[in-house]
């Protein structure tokens, strides 16, 4: 039988991780052991962060309807709970917006969630 060589597969292989090596500096981005490493490592941070990213966002809103709550006189969490017995369902990213771009129906909606309290 001939002899096999793995000679094309590990070629590919190694040229894969040093082209998601590339930009790195130093030997990062041309000994295959270290490119490997920084790769598989940033890749991890990648995948971590994607989730975070979810996160973050979700406080930043929070925090921006919280200050617009404030100016009409109500707290983040009576505000939700007003507008959530007013019937009225909007995500956090769109009232966050609209408190930042549209500050008088934003307080229109605090003023349906005021009186439904």
């Amino acid at each position: 039988m001939p002899r096999v060589s793995m000679n094309v597969a590990r070629l590919k292989r190694k040229n894969k991780i040093l082209k998601h090596a590339k930009g790195y500096f130093g030997r990062r981005k041309n000994l295959y052991k270290t490119a490997k490493e920084a790769v598989e490592r940033g890749w991890r941070y990648s995948y971590r962060d994607r989730k975070n990213r979810k996160r973050d966002f979700r406080r930043l809103w929070i925090v921006r309807i919280n200050a617009a709550a404030r100016q009409h006189e109500l707290t983040y969490s009576r505000f939700m709970n007003g507008l959530k017995l007013a019937g009225i369902e909007l995500n956090r990213k769109q009232l966050a917006d609209l408190a930042i771009r549209d500050p008088d129906a934003f307080a229109h909606l605090a003023d349906q969630a005021r009186a439904a309290l």
